[in-house]
């Protein structure tokens, strides 16, 4: 039988091996999809983030943030501007071309979704519900003394 810790590393390591399959045919990697979907989604509520405040919303490590935002940049999908009030701080914001990218790409990973999670009752399921806030709870365990 397995463990809780395992199952959760396994569900994870497969997540990211489908999106990385379903996306390479895009030019795009599980983690730029990561930033660019994010992105996407605080500029939709009217977030002009810093590269700090990305890294906080996805959970991934500030100094690949900063990485993944300079190659971005670099292939014209995302734009890395100094904040006026605070020139340490790298604004984000994704360009034309990278709506062209992250749109489809967010629906070709929603589908995946979608076949995930159907045997819990798909997205609006309450088996889905409670697993979102059994995760969450999780999530929000401090590991670290």
């Amino acid at each position: 039988m397995s463990t809780p810790g395992h199952l959760v590393w396994r569900l994870s390591m497969k997540w990211r091996v489908a999106v990385d399959r379903a996306l390479a045919p895009m030019g795009l990697t599980h983690a730029q999809y990561v930033f660019l979907s994010s992105l996407s989604g605080l500029e939709r509520a009217g977030a002009n983030p810093s590269q700090r405040e990305l890294a906080d919303h996805t959970g991934l490590e500030a100094l690949y943030v900063s990485k993944l935002a300079r190659a971005l940049d670099a292939d014209g999908l995302v734009e890395r501007t100094r904040d006026p009030a605070d020139t340490r701080t790298i604004r984000l914001r994704l360009t034309g071309k990278g709506r062209e990218v992250v749109e489809p790409a967010i629906a070709t990973v929603a589908g995946l979704l979608d076949r995930l999670l159907a045997p819990l009752g798909g997205r609006g399921g309450e088996r889905t519900a409670a697993l979102a806030r059994e995760l969450t709870v999780l999530l929000d365990t401090p590991l670290e003394p």
